[in-house]
């Protein structure tokens, strides 16, 4: 398969560690080169792995068959418009966008235009995760707990406004909600409480009739233990710890090309994406209601 170009938008801490490393380093996609809204971050990260940065963003959709995106999300909402317009491919970062309005459009306009999406929930690539799921189906699952705890909100590279700002049901929510929803089955309804830049609760109601409770921090002072999904059914038990997934970028990069090539049809889509932020907004207001 000839190699998928993938431009990349963006140029900040996540695109520079895996999103252009990933992406240059083939056999299956090739690094088309870097846009983002500072110029010398997209120069000096696309001279770092070889590839041509861009001035103008409809120059590197030219350049492209597919583009990547690692943007905050209100700005992926925006620009994945525009490149789903110019009949791009795209790989998008979760969650899809910073509120539901902007999830809506920028998913209406992948289907309206007929490109090809896929959604980056890390979790879903890992062979621990695989396994993990195939566990959890010969279980009879009905119930599970979640747990996403860290310190990314005290400093660091993820410290970044839009984080500060909406704390851990954005950033970390759609991953443990699409595993326990992967897992249990379908979520159909949820209940909150909570402060997203403390500590969240969540219970889940899914289709079928089981039931979980998910904790999510990013405030959390001091080392703090993996993410861990435990599921329980009638015979047996099944679980998957964060440490456990290894390096998913290769499989990631590997599946979007095929989906690239297959013109569509990855299980995380963004119509995925946008189910997930669905229900993250219904935890945003009830968390607002208090």
């Amino acid at each position: 398969m000839e190699p998928v170009r993938v431009g990349l938008v963006g140029a900040g801490p996540w695109a520079e560690m895996v999103h252009a490393p990933a992406l240059a380093a083939g056999p299956h996609t090739t690094l088309s080169g870097v846009w983002a809204r500072r110029p010398e971050a997209a120069r000096a990260l696309a001279d770092a792995h070889g590839a041509p940065a861009f001035e103008r963003l409809e120059d590197l959709f030219a350049a492209s068959e597919a583009v990547a995106f690692c943007v905050p999300p209100t700005v992926q909402a925006e620009l994945g418009v525009l490149a789903a317009r110019a009949g791009k491919a795209l790989l998008l970062e979760k969650p899809l966008a910073a509120d539901l309005d902007g999830a809506r459009r920028l998913a209406g306009a992948i289907e309206e235009a007929g490109v090809a999406s896929q959604m980056l929930f890390t979790f879903r690539y890992s062979a621990a995760t695989a396994g993990f799921l195939e566990r959890a189906r010969r279980i009879e699952p009905f119930g599970g707990h979640a747990a996403n705890i860290s310190g990314s909100l005290r400093g660091g590279p993820f410290a970044t406004p839009w984080r500060l700002e909406r704390g851990a049901v954005l950033d970390v929510g759609p991953h443990t909600i699409d595993l326990l929803d992967a897992a249990l089955g379908r979520v159909v309804g949820v209940k909150a409480h909570g402060d997203p830049l403390g500590w969240v609760g969540l219970l889940l109601e899914h289709e079928g009739g089981a039931v979980s409770e998910a904790s999510l921090s990013m405030a959390v002072e001091g080392e703090t233990p993996p993410s861990r999904v435990d599921v329980y059914g009638r015979l047996g038990t099944a679980s998957l710890l964060g440490s456990e997934l290894g390096d998913v970028f290769p499989e990631v990069v590997r599946q979007f090309a095929s989906t690239v090539r297959d013109g569509g049809g990855h299980p995380l889509d963004a119509r995925h994406g946008l189910r997930m932020q669905e229900i993250i907004d219904d935890v945003e207001r009830q968390l607002r209601a208090g």
